[in-house]
C-alpha cells in the first residue's frame, strides 16, 4: 500500500497524486480508516483491481459503519485473531443488536476492530463513490438516510453501515 501512505502523508496533495479524498476529518491521518479501513484507496494502486475502485459519479453520502475483522484482512491489528466465520458471526450480531434498536455509537465501542472508531462513533462523514472500496460504496448508496445496511464484504473484513446524509 505505498501510494495510500503518501496519500495519507501529504493530504494536501493528495487529488494531485490521483487518490481518492479522504472520507472525514484529519484526525484520520495516522490511524483510523486511512491505515485499516476502506477510504483512501488511490486510482492507480498496483495491488487494488480496477473492479474493486467505485466510479465517482458527483455524489456525496454521509454513513457510519462497524468494521469486524478476521485473520485475512487487509490491515488487521495483530489484535485480531478471529477466523473469517468467527468475524461474519460476530458481524451478524451486531447487525441484529442494531435492527433491535441498540445504540450505534456503543456497539461500534464494543465490536469495531477499526483504530478510532470508537472516538468517532464509527463515522466516515461525508465522502464520494470512488473514495471507498468498490463493494462498501455500491452498498452505502444503495441506503437511504437512516437506513442500515446487511454485512458488507470488503478486503478490510465485515462492515454494517448506516447512511446519515
Amino acid at each position: 500500500m505505498r501510494w495510500l501512505a503518501v496519500c495519507t502523508l501529504v493530504s494536501t496533495s493528495a487529488l494531485a497524486l490521483g487518490c481518492a479524498p479522504l472520507a472525514t476529518s484529519p484526525s484520520w491521518a495516522g490511524g483510523g480508516m486511512s491505515v485499516t479501513g476502506p477510504v483512501g484507496v488511490p486510482r492507480f494502486e498496483p495491488d487494488v483491481p480496477v473492479d474493486e475502485v467505485a466510479e465517482d459519479t458527483g455524489e456525496t453520502i454521509g454513513a457510519r459503519h462497524i468494521l469486524v475483522m478476521h485473520l485475512g484482512s487487509q490491515a488487521r491489528p495483530e489484535s485480531v485473531v478471529r477466523s473469517r466465520d468467527e468475524a461474519l458471526a460476530r458481524a451478524r450480531e451486531v447487525l441484529g443488536k442494531l435492527k433491535a434498536g441498540a445504540d450505534f455509537a456503543a456497539l461500534v465501542d464494543a465490536y469495531s476492530d477499526e483504530p478510532g472508531a470508537a472516538e468517532r462513533g464509527g463515522d466516515l462523514g461525508v465522502f464520494p463513490r470512488n473514495a471507498m472500496v468498490k463493494p462498501f460504496s455500491d452498498a452505502a448508496f444503495k441506503l437511504t438516510v437512516g437506513e442500515l445496511s446487511d454485512v458488507v464484504e470488503t478486503r478490510y473484513g465485515f462492515h454494517v453501515i448506516k447512511r446519515t446524509k
